[in-house]
């Protein structure tokens, strides 16, 4: 199992691209609507990954 070092440092990195990946979409949203729909796919599913890590991280921290 990984450590709460690296689950938080997932985490952020889910965010970060999460992030890039929204404001990506809001740019091509006129002028690609099909790609931009792609994207905001993909940030959905990272988005649900990102709400697992973080239940896991609380749980680890629990037991500490």
């Amino acid at each position: 199992m990984a450590s709460l070092a690296q689950m938080t440092g997932s985490l952020h990195i889910h965010n970060f691209y999460i992030a890039k990946l929204k404001a990506r979409q809001e740019q091509l949203f006129d002028s690609d609507p099909e790609l931009a729909m792609l994207l905001d796919n993909v940030a959905a599913v990272l988005s649900e990954h990102a709400e697992v890590l973080a239940d896991d991280i609380a749980d680890m921290e629990c037991d500490d």
